[in-house]
């Protein structure tokens, strides 16, 4: 009997065909090489680990409550972790309970449960313009439609912000403040209540993503657009561990109001039940017996010392004619070049000279700049850095 002939295999749903791989990953993947200085990633410096530190607790954990640091635990998060993170968010000037608190599986999990709980197909997000690339991967599965908010190097626009909630009726607003990746910048504090005040009469959810906040190197904390109170009801704050611990760990939070915070909970029970017990609690562990302001204060060193030396060397690395910024804590600062170059066009020429930096157009919801690029500067050590900067100089220059 002849064999019966094969129908097609059903396609992937539309937003997974439409949703590309970060462009940021593939380059990573490019410059894999050990050879290669890489500037691209925004990937914390290993030997700023805590490695002692984070082996002692997991030790401990294990050794003392192994049968419920194995288990199955609670979606909302460890208790004691939540805790600790909400007496750490009280004394950073934002009062918080551990029940304001969702444990995420890196807070780059919380703006998918955001993304799951707030949008509908078609729904409008409102971004910085330029804006991490993953929340725009994230808004983009999510079948919402991403439109740019205009930015100077104060932070968004709030008259164009204003306007633009008027004339598309989006859903949220999402927004990295403190040390913004791309760019580095930080939105005043002006800009800030403006946000709010666009928020609270317009009727808007402001989602604000602070991984970078407490890398500052120079000047003061800006408080939080969540710390004003007549915007309390429709802001969400997200933040990880991933920068000040290890980013291994996958460990962020969430702290949202209580309807939107069940909302996520369920989300997230629909998506991995609840994040890794075991880290969970050696988090909490790690937080109740070392002094991590303490690692943090020699990693700011550090970190400070790696931007000086990169700003130090741009000058020579860049064409005449290149402009950067000054970021004052973060890990990353912005480059654009002079007209007529296209920063993608020029990186396999860069890759060629054993650099590597990201191009600034994937950032870019609206018209990109071609010309911007961004560098990572906490990954290498100063030495490293100086000798990146000149095989980049060779690069664009040669």
């Amino acid at each position: 009997m002849p064999a019966a002939s094969s129908a097609a295999v059903p396609p992937l749903a539309a937003r997974a065909a439409s949703v590309g791989a970060s462009p940021v990953r593939e380059i990573l993947a490019l410059t894999a090489r050990p050879e290669v200085i890489s500037f691209a990633g925004g990937l914390p410096a290993p030997e700023m680990f805590d490695g002692a530190g984070m082996a002692a607790a997991f030790r401990a954990v294990l050794d003392e409550q192994a049968a419920t640091a194995l288990q199955y635990s609670t979606t909302e998060g460890s208790p004691a972790l939540r805790a600790a993170t909400a007496d750490r968010v009280t004394k950073r000037g934002l009062a918080t309970d551990a029940d304001d608190l969702l444990i995420t599986t890196g807070s780059q999990q919380g703006l998918t449960l955001l993304a799951a709980a707030l949008l509908e197909p078609g729904d409008v997000v409102l971004v910085e313009d330029p804006c991490y690339l993953a929340a725009l991967q994230v808004f983009g599965f999510a079948g919402a439609r991403v439109v740019a908010v205009p930015c100077d190097e104060d932070g968004p626009d709030p008259a164009a912000l204003d306007a633009l909630v008027a004339s598309e009726r989006p859903k949220l607003f999402y927004s990295v403040p403190t040390f913004q990746n791309p760019t580095g910048r930080t939105m005043t504090a002006a800009r800030r209540r403006a946000v709010a005040d666009v928020a609270v009469r317009r009727g808007l959810w402001i989602v604000e993503d602070d991984p970078y906040g407490e890398l500052r190197y120079e000047g003061e904390h800006v408080p939080w657009i969540s710390s004003y109170e007549d915007a309390a009801d429709r802001t969400v704050l997200l933040s990880s561990y991933s920068k000040i611990m290890a980013p291994g760990l996958r460990i962020g939070w969430m702290r949202a109001p209580h309807d939107l915070l069940r909302a996520c909970v369920i989300a997230k029970q629909a998506s991995d039940l609840h994040t890794p017990t075991v880290n969970q609690l050696a988090a909490a562990r790690y937080l109740a017996d070392r002094d991590l302001d303490a690692h943090l204060a020699l990693i700011r060193a550090a970190y400070g010392e790696r931007r000086d030396a990169m700003l130090a060397g741009l000058a020579d690395a860049l064409p005449e004619g290149s402009t950067w910024n000054r970021p004052r804590g973060g890990m990353f600062l912005w480059v654009r070049l002079p007209a007529g170059h296209d920063a993608t066009a020029l990186l396999p020429k860069v890759v060629e000279h054993d650099v590597a930096y990201v191009p600034g157009a994937p950032f870019f919801a609206g018209t990109p700049d071609v010309a911007s690029l961004r560098l990572c500067f906490v990954t290498s050590a100063p030495d490293e850095i100086r000798e990146g900067l000149a095989r980049l100089g060779r690069a664009l220059k040669g």
